[in-house]
């Protein structure tokens, strides 16, 4: 799993101009909905096969008076307290104001790493007003232009230093490992118990890798599961209101590691944008996805709420036509045991190797029965393919100019392979190469 880094400052210090140049490699994922202070940013940071998440803040104000003022306090002091470490944006040309050394003197108790990086430092000429900010009472201290790009290197790379490595997900064909992710409230912990009270369960509870995560093994049926609960593992926090992006902070670190992701969707209230971004995040990172209606049995017999929930389900989640989904209620078991089904179906198939041959005799016939479109006077030759790997199942094909390969097309590649070679319940990925001569 991979750590994560919290950027906080006071307003206008350059700390999203700091989170673009991290992530500038990296598609950002972006709540623009008006939410509860400004938009949400949280990516991934790669560094020289490093990474690591990081989650950009609002600017800090502690102003009593103003509720805005009030949330977006809240909304810092949740970033610290899930974060790995932390990195302090101050204005090199202004200096140190009063409200960086509140913002130094809220950190302390954390005994954090805690990276000051003195921003708007755009050469070594300036670098004589980093002295200042020892005052602050922290040794890593970082002259860097957001803007420009000086001293990200080094900062990047101290980080890095001082960061555990991310486990890798071990390979370990005797156990499905299943991440049990959502927004708050949605019926996470009450799946959970619903399954680990059974009597066909033999259950071991181990302490996960992170402070926030369980893995619970238990078998059923004859088959072992490891499902890693991140429901109800929140470490006490002095703020009582959670921000909402926090949580998918956690459904990241949870499905690092997973194969297979099961979203729960709460019944009563339908398929949120927040439970859309869970798993857009999911299919990204090339997991298998099992969509789960929480508390079914409270709109079972309500014929219009069945049906906007069906609505919301075609509406919002169209792009995981794929993937199964599986009423449950953890206060009557329902749907328990087709769950446990689903999820063997779909590991199944997200595990599944396709011979060469068959591979291209699949590619040759849709090809054949509808070629690509030209590019001016020609059009890309395909050669042939292979399956180069599962869980995810991704597929190489060989292709005379992939740049010629247009996305309408590359999704009638994709969604005809996922139909003729079998691969009806999980994500694949089409990865296309230039054919050598």
């Amino acid at each position: 799993m991979e750590p994560v880094i919290a950027i906080v400052g006071r307003p206008n210090v350059g700390k999203s101009t700091l989170f673009n140049r991290l992530t500038r490699s990296r598609e950002a994922l972006v709540d623009d909905r008006p939410g509860v202070t400004r938009d949400r940013l949280y990516a991934h940071v790669r560094h020289e096969n490093r990474s690591f998440s990081i989650v950009d803040t609002g600017g800090f104000e502690d102003s009593a008076s103003d509720p805005l003022a009030q949330k977006v306090k809240a909304q810092v002091l949740s970033a610290i307290e899930e974060s790995d470490g932390i990195v302090f944006v101050v204005d090199g040309r202004e200096g140190i104001l009063p409200l960086d050394q509140d913002i130094a003197r809220m950190l302390r108790p954390y005994e954090k790493k805690v990276y000051v990086a003195i921003n708007k430092i755009d050469g070594p000429e300036l670098e004589n007003l980093v002295t200042e900010f020892y005052a602050l009472g922290f040794p890593n201290l970082f002259a860097i232009s957001a803007a420009h790009g000086y001293g990200i290197r080094a900062l990047l790379e101290k980080i890095l230093e001082d960061l555990p490595e991310a486990p890798a997900v071990k390979d370990n064909t005797q156990a499905i490992k299943v991440a049990v992710v959502g927004k708050p409230n949605v019926g996470k912990s009450s799946l959970i118990n619903r399954i680990l009270g059974s009597d066909r369960l033999v259950v071991s509870e181990l302490p996960g890798t992170t402070r926030d995560s369980v893995d619970i093994h238990f078998e059923w049926k004859g088959k072992q599961y490891s499902f890693i609960d991140t429901a109800g593992i929140r470490r006490r926090t002095r703020v009582k209101e959670k921000i909402e992006k926090f949580s998918v902070i956690k459904a990241l670190k949870s499905l690092q590691r997973c194969h297979l992701a099961c979203v729960l969707i709460d019944a009563t209230e339908g398929v949120t944008d927040q439970d859309a971004r869970i798993c857009g995040y999911a299919l990204e990172r090339g997991k298998a996805i099992v969509v789960v209606i929480s508390k079914w049995d409270l709109v079972k017999h309500e014929q219009a709420k069945k049906r906007e929930l069906e609505r919301s389900l075609d509406r919002q989640l169209d792009f995981l036509s794929f993937a199964p989904k599986v009423r449950t209620s953890a206060l009557t078991g329902e749907g328990i045991a087709s769950l446990f089904q689903k999820i063997g179906a779909v590991y199944a198939e997200f595990s599944r190797s396709v011979k060469t041959a068959e591979v291209n005799r699949v590619l040759k016939e849709i090809v054949g029965r509808h070629p690509p479109a030209m590019v001016g006077r020609k059009r890309p030759t395909f050669s042939y393919a292979s399956q180069v790997d599962t869980r995810p199942p991704t597929f190489v094909v060989f292709v005379n100019r992939p740049e010629w390969v247009q996305s309408a097309y590359e999704r009638y590649l994709l969604n005809q392979f996922r139909a003729k070679l079998g691969f009806t319940l999980t994500p694949i990925r089409l990865v296309f190469k230039k054919k050598k001569k």
